[in-house]
């Protein structure tokens, strides 16, 4: 999936992808240095490449494992409806929230509010 993101200078870029030539008909190579990573400082540069990569790395386990949790969570789901039992359980439901909120704070309640929808559905 691709998606817009901003540069520093406000232009529109393409993550995913290379970016057009000026000419718009073939992709850019020749970037000028610090294009990628905000500094024409080599040391730094090749450190950000190097940060950047196990960040992609985070990224691609966050989610796997994301769609593994949603996965499971429906199965819960469709188990406990199969066997005469509600669809949702709030109390578990508060539980995430609450163990996400006191890891991470405002954002963790979000995140939570998130995984639960991947799970379960919209309510």
């Amino acid at each position: 999936m691709m998606t817009d993101v901003v540069d520093h200078s406000g232009g529109p870029t393409r993550s995913g992808a290379e970016q057009p030539s000026a000419s718009g008909s073939e992709p850019a190579t020749a970037q000028p240095a610090g294009a990628l990573t905000g500094t024409a400082e080599p040391t730094a540069a090749a450190r950000i490449v190097q940060i950047r990569e196990r960040i992609d790395e985070i990224d691609n386990a966050l989610v796997a494992l994301w769609q593994e949790r949603a996965a499971l969570s429906q199965e819960v789901g469709a188990t406990r409806m199969a066997s005469g039992g509600t669809r949702l359980v709030l109390s578990r439901e508060r539980d995430i929230l609450e163990r996400f909120r006191t890891a991470l704070g405002a954002d963790g309640t979000q995140l939570a509010l998130l995984l639960l929808r991947a799970g379960r559905g919209p309510l």
